[in-house]
């Protein structure tokens, strides 16, 4: 069984991993692949939320036109889901540093 550290630790790793793996996506596998959403496949509109995936990764990659040609909600998703990511490191990482 893990110990608290062990698995707080396993957690950190994974989530400091997690840009890498997120650039050794293809790219063409996230622009040039077919919607997968419900709500355009059924009423042939776009939602809101269209295009966001794209938007993300156009930021990833630091182009911001891209991103808001993709989804102009990447200016308030993308930020937030960097600040959540710092967030949880840094939260990790104390807990490590606390319970040694």
């Amino acid at each position: 069984m893990l110990t608290e550290t062990q698995s707080n630790s396993i957690k950190l790793l994974l989530l400091l991993s997690l840009p890498i793996v997120l650039y050794t996506i293809p790219e063409e596998s996230i622009y040039n692949g077919k919607s997968i959403c419900i709500f355009t496949n059924i009423f042939g509109v776009e939602c809101w939320g269209c295009g966001i995936t794209r938007a993300i990764f156009s930021a990833l990659y630091l182009r911001f036109t891209e991103a808001w040609e993709y989804n102009r909600l990447v200016t308030i998703v993308f930020p937030l889901l960097v600040f959540e990511w710092i967030k949880s490191v840094v939260r990790l990482t104390q807990h490590i540093i606390k319970k040694r």
